[in-house]
């Protein structure tokens, strides 16, 4: 039986394709902002959080901007006032409705920040809260894990580092669309995708690794497995890894390792993949390329785009793998206990 999560992975490719074509025209109004600030401040929770990655490391790799995190605890518990003068805020949100996320947009906004919001609320607290909504337009997603929502909230953060002054070019992301639509059809295609799942459905968890732009990607897979499969999953940069816990790496505890298939962390993923399996653990890919791949006992095809929006594409290949890695354990990935579609936080 087909579940809504993997019907929902299969709407991707047009979600993108209307989420590009409606935001592209916004860029000069992300411009507007950007000329009466030096650096940004993503606010978020959950998946959103990690699609803040990403655009993190797109605006400082590419648009030349400090970006940081927000502790959304410092506006609502410690209720503590800074300076954000100079500083252009950009909360996340897939339902706009997270009241956490509204009030600590409307904290920046008193604390001096322009604001933006990223949501597929269209008239939303959080999309009425901010100078720029940046509506996505992924449509109604019924499904508890975020798929076709996380990766259009992606493409706005595409669009943000745009309108940023990023040094990429648009047609980038224009190929998005298709791409998406390609690496489904070979991920399922791959005899990978269940010698993965069969490994996977073993062992009690797995560490989820990457670095750079893919480092969102490696969380978010790593939630998805935590929340739709109830497995043990720990997202680490592989530099952080590198400090110490690799040691939990062993026959019972896979590395999943995702990359680009090109940019600069890409030969570090792979001296990655060949040091856990030299120490007698598995290693399975997600992207890299045919490198990653032959450094890997298995591996998943990665998207043939550039780093900068490889994130768009490269998460595909993961949920399908969750997905069927879940129903495989006998659980129903639309509806993981204890998690609900929005999750209120104070």
């Amino acid at each position: 039986m087909t579940s809504l999560m993997r019907a929902e992975i299969g709407e991707q490719p047009d979600a993108l394709r209307r989420t590009i074509d409606a935001l592209l025209p916004r860029t000069p109004d992300i411009g507007a902002l950007a000329r009466e600030t030096r650096q940004v401040l993503f606010i978020a929770r959950g998946s959103s959080d990690n699609a803040a990655v990403y655009g993190r490391y797109l605006v400082e790799s590419h648009a030349g901007r400090l970006a940081t995190l927000a502790a959304p605890s410092i506006a609502t518990t410690y209720r503590r006032r800074l300076d954000l003068s100079g500083v252009l805020a950009v909360a996340i949100s897939q339902s706009g409705k997270t009241e956490e996320i509204v009030e600590t947009l409307d904290w920046a906004r008193d604390c001096g920040a322009r604001t933006v919001a990223v949501t597929n609320g269209a008239g939303s607290p959080l999309a009425e809260a901010a100078e720029v909504a940046l509506i996505t337009e992924a449509g109604d997603e019924i499904a508890v894990p975020a798929t076709k929502t996380y990766t259009t909230q992606l493409a706005a953060l595409s669009v943000l580092g745009l309108g940023l002054g990023a040094d990429v070019a648009v047609d980038d992301l224009r190929r998005v669309p298709d791409e998406v639509a390609r690496m489904i059809a070979e991920t399922e295609a791959s005899p990978a995708l269940p010698a993965i799942v069969e490994e996977l459905a073993k062992v009690p968890g797995a560490v989820v690794s990457g670095r750079g732009i893919a480092f969102g990607t490696a969380l978010e897979l790593a939630l998805k497995i935590k929340e739709a499969c109830y497995l043990h999953a720990m997202g680490l940069s592989y530099a952080d890894l590198l400090h110490g816990p690799i040691a939990v790496v062993d026959e019972q505890t896979p590395a999943l390792l995702v990359a680009a298939d090109s940019g600069p962390t890409l030969p570090g993923t792979i001296a990655l993949a060949r040091r856990v399996e030299s120490a007698g653990a598995r290693a399975f890919g997600v992207g890299g390329g045919d490198g990653l791949a032959q450094a890997c006992s298995a591996a998943l095809p990665g998207p043939g785009l550039p780093e900068w929006v490889a994130p768009l594409g490269l998460i595909v290949p993961g949920q399908i793998l969750v997905e069927n890695l879940a129903r495989r354990l006998g659980v129903d990935p639309d509806v993981p206990r204890g998690l609900n579609k929005v999750t209120q936080t104070d």
